[in-house]
């Protein structure tokens, strides 16, 4: 299912010309339409008429209205179950595309192709497709699986730092949770730029996929993907709010640092390994600032996270580096202590 593209995109153009599509919808935002279509169309051989959809960049456009504007337009333009939708973009065009695709006429196709390292090792892989209702990340949305993904590394290059940075916290995720020398490889990197980073994608790509095959709905392991997402989805949903917005990413990088916290004070980890994991995160993503954010506040998303049962926030957490638990029940005295734990860190 995960394919690593030649320069010719011959695995692609084998794939289009296996399959009898009636159409071909290729999803974009402005962004991938300047830096990224131009490379797919140079290298995509097919006599399948297509045709461009572009939405606007950004977190903000991952909702019901856009979902909508697609919807309409794949009706008035007559796709039917036999139409392809290509997702050629970042984790909100992905998490778009396969959600319009596998709602539209009850599902039709889809195939990703990441442009981001984001989307990459994470958004485009496991089957999960959603919008955001309100300010509440990814609340509406299917599990359904694209045809295939593939992935061109050349694309990393038409990224800004930031966005590398971004995809890089999902990639450390992978090693604190599964695969502790997959950890220890990536904290040696001294600099994050496409070339050193290229070397362990198809490896944080295999994890996340291994963990999906055992689980593909979420009823046990797979939460462990969820390390560092549940406080930070929280936080990115007040970002979200408040119109500060911050890279998916970032918020994870800051979840992580607060739920490994957190591990320690539920006796899942040693002091040692939790000063370990604080201070390389911190070494690569920036400090931001929380302390406007109230608690009640915090409190409140937490509990609408999804993965909560009863009314009690289920927390994926660190038992060691390269192991995770899931559906731990923390005090509440414990994640207030995490979260001031962020607020008052001093080193970045």
């Amino acid at each position: 299912m995960i394919t690593l593209l030649d320069e010719n995109f011959s695995q692609l153009n084998q794939f289009m010309t296996e399959k009898s599509f009636s159409k071909v919808f290729i999803l974009v935002d402005e962004n991938t339409h300047e830096y990224c279509l131009p490379v797919l169309l140079g290298n995509l051989e097919t006599d399948i008429a297509f045709e461009i959809l572009e939405i606007e960049a950004g977190e903000e456009m991952k909702n019901i209205q856009t979902a909508n504007q697609l919807w309409e337009i794949l009706t008035e333009m007559r796709a039917d179950r036999k139409a392809l939708v290509i997702n050629l973009g970042g984790g909100v065009i992905t998490d778009m595309g396969g959600f319009v695709a596998s709602t539209y006429k009850r599902g039709i196709q889809f195939i990703n192709i990441p442009t981001t390292l984001l989307s990459m090792c994470d958004a485009s892989i496991g089957g999960k497709t959603g919008i955001d209702l309100m300010h509440y990340k990814n609340m509406v949305g299917t599990f359904s699986f694209p045809e295939q993904i593939y992935v061109y590394p050349g694309f990393l290059n038409t990224l800004p730092a930031k966005e590398l940075k971004s995809g890089f916290a999902e990639m450390l995720k992978h090693g604190l949770i599964a695969d502790k020398k997959h950890w220890e490889d990536l904290i040696q990197l001294q600099h994050l730029d496409p070339v050193g980073v290229e070397p362990f994608i198809r490896k944080s790509m295999e994890i996340k996929q291994e963990v999906v095959n055992a689980d593909f709905h979420e009823k046990n392991v797979r939460k462990t993907l969820n390390f560092g997402h549940t406080i930070g989805h929280a936080i990115e949903s007040l970002c979200l709010e408040s119109e500060n917005l911050i890279l998916h990413g970032e918020a994870v990088a800051l979840g992580m640092i607060c739920e490994a916290h957190l591990s320690y004070l539920e006796g899942l980890i040693n002091k040692e390994d939790c000063e370990i994991i604080t201070e390389n995160i911190a070494r690569y993503f920036s400090y931001i600032d929380i302390t406007g954010f109230k608690e009640d506040k915090i409190f409140d998303l937490l509990l609408n996270d999804k993965k909560n049962t009863d009314a009690k926030i289920n927390f994926s957490l660190l038992s060691g580096i390269g192991s995770c638990v899931f559906d731990h029940q923390c005090s509440t005295e414990n994640i207030q202590k995490s979260i001031n734990f962020y607020k008052n860190i001093s080193g970045f």
